[in-house]
């Protein structure tokens, strides 16, 4: 068995090697917001808060220009600001190391990102107002942390900066759900669009981006998309779609497929010879006087038993 420490020690090859949660279709939709941001010339820093082990943080970090910065705010190893942060941070995140975020960062970039190892309520010590093009909040769970995180957000990103929210939906983190939806109806956060795990959004004109991603995702067949409208908003709900199997995957496929088929056909066969075997027996001379010759002693046990 391989042991936490081992594992952890081992550089990784591609970004799928890293411990995480990053489905492929954010992974997709971070590279078209960062790609699109650097093709209008907009410029900024980048900011992620909570970074787990580097898995999203090495994707955002191939999209950094000169003169822009990257920032990443994580606890790490560090004790939590309060009991209930504490508590998270032991149940989900005991494997979480300084160490090991910048031995996988390091293995896809020459140099690391500035780190604040930290609560996520420090960052606006170390990021300006309006610097920031892209953040990423994908640190605490509790309503608390998620609140005042998206607050920063809203401080660090101009107009038409791109905030990503993690856990917006899930069953286990309603916090980070009623902080993202707060932010949505009182704070002027316009949604752009949701996928399972994660909700793209900007404090700026979200019809214009959602424009540019609805053409984007037309010319897609792996992912699926519908427009939802949702208090006063238009909303993209983007899905991955599964792989298609490949050709010779198909082929076995098939051959399995006509195997059992195959195998099925020879059952039900033998259930078909078995049942004809059965009719005969009771069909013979012998069966019939054997049955004759035990029918009065099993009257008698029925009648015994009713007794």
């Amino acid at each position: 068995m391989i042991s936490e420490e081992t594992r952890q020690t081992r550089l990784p090859a591609s970004i799928d090697d890293v411990r995480g949660w990053f489905p492929k279709v954010d992974q997709l939709l971070f590279t078209w917001f960062l790609e699109r941001q650097e093709r209008r010339g907009e410029r900024g820093d980048l900011v992620e808060l909570g970074s787990y082990l580097g898995k999203s943080a090495i994707l955002i970090g191939r999209h950094l220009r000169d003169g822009e910065t990257f920032t990443v705010c994580d606890l790490f190893d560090s004790d939590a600001p309060d009991d209930s942060n504490q508590a998270e941070m032991n149940g989900s995140y005991a494997t979480l190391t300084r160490t090991a975020f910048e031995a996988n960062y390091r293995a896809f970039h020459d140099r690391l990102p500035e780190i604040v190892q930290g609560p996520t309520s420090e960052i606006l010590d170390h990021v300006e107002p309006d610097s920031a093009r892209f953040v990423h909040v994908d640190a605490s769970h509790l309503y608390e942390h998620v609140h005042g995180d998206i607050r920063a957000a809203h401080v660090m990103l101009p107009p038409d900066g791109l905030l990503v929210c993690d856990d917006y939906r899930s069953e286990h983190t309603p916090g980070v759900a009623a902080a993202v939806w707060e932010a949505v109806a009182d704070d002027g956060l316009r949604p752009i669009c949701v996928t399972t795990q994660k909700l793209y959004g900007t404090w700026g004109d979200a019809g214009a981006v959602q424009a540019e991603l609805l053409d984007w995702l037309a010319g897609r067949d792996d992912v699926w998309h519908e427009v939802q409208r949702v208090a006063g908003h238009d909303l993209v709900r983007i899905k991955g779609k599964a792989a298609r199997p490949k050709k010779d995957e198909l082929g076995r496929l098939k051959e399995r497929l006509a195997n059992s088929e195959d195998r099925l056909a020879r059952a039900e066969d033998r259930l078909a010879r078995a049942r004809d075997e059965l009719d005969s027996v009771r069909n013979s001379v012998s069966f019939k006087v054997g049955r004759s010759a035990t029918a009065l002693p099993r009257a008698v046990r029925r009648r015994g038993r009713g007794a």
